[in-house]
């Protein structure tokens, strides 16, 4: 799947096409230089999904979970972690395995506890409010 923003307005149909793509998939690895959106975009994957409460990014938690229409989202943030032992600390086979949505920025942080299916969406920056976002199953 492909799709160009220029806007943000266009954001809720990228997620929309994003969440249908995904079909059954539950693991969704986000790839971009900082600032390139993918916080953004997980906000309206979540608002889509029936999250109510305000989404954040989970830098200094590591991970937030939200209660939405399709059950609990779990929201990752690995930019700080030094190695995968970290992550392995926080137990995070429990979140990946549990079946829910888990929408984890900073994949590239745990390239060896990456769960077999997955949806990787690479977000490129191409100017100050376009966007080149690309996904695919794995």
């Amino acid at each position: 799947m492909e799709s160009g923003i220029s806007s943000l307005e266009e954001l809720p149909g990228v997620a929309e096409k994003l969440i249908s793509f995904a079909a059954d998939e539950r693991i969704f690895l986000f790839f971009g230089d900082m600032g390139a959106g993918k916080t953004t975009l997980i906000k309206e994957m979540c608002r889509i999904l029936g999250v109510k409460r305000t989404v954040s990014s989970p830098t200094f938690s590591i991970v937030n979970e939200y209660e939405s229409d399709a059950g609990v989202i779990f929201h990752f943030d690995f930019y700080r972690l030094k190695n995968e032992t970290e992550a392995l600390d926080l137990g995070y086979e429990d979140y990946f395995y549990s079946g829910n949505y888990c929408f984890v920025e900073w994949p590239e942080k745990i390239p060896g506890l990456i769960p077999d299916h997955h949806v990787k969406v690479n977000i490129a920056s191409l100017g100050e409010t376009s966007r080149h976002i690309a996904a695919g199953k794995h």
